[in-house]
């Protein structure tokens, strides 16, 4: 494989992989605002078990967004 191969598989795979971190961020996010379905792995041994979620789903949604924006810069193609 010579470097401009790999190069152009390492240019294809940052998107990707920022886009699906991205969408699970906003996932998680929806479930810390809807409360009740949040999994137990998410919240055990947490100091914050009752209040505080609609922050924490704001800064997942934030983050989130913001992984797709970066998706979206990386992956456009170069002029």
């Amino acid at each position: 494989m010579s470097t401009a191969t790999a190069s152009r598989a390492s240019s294809r795979a940052l998107p990707i992989i920022l886009g699906i971190i991205g969408v699970i961020a906003i996932i998680v996010g929806v479930l810390y605002f809807a409360g009740s379905g949040l999994p137990h792995f998410m919240i055990a041994g947490s100091h914050v078990k009752s209040g505080h979620h609609l922050a924490r789903g704001g800064v997942a949604v934030g983050i989130g967004v913001l992984l797709l924006i970066g998706a979206w810069i990386t992956g456009r193609p170069k002029k």
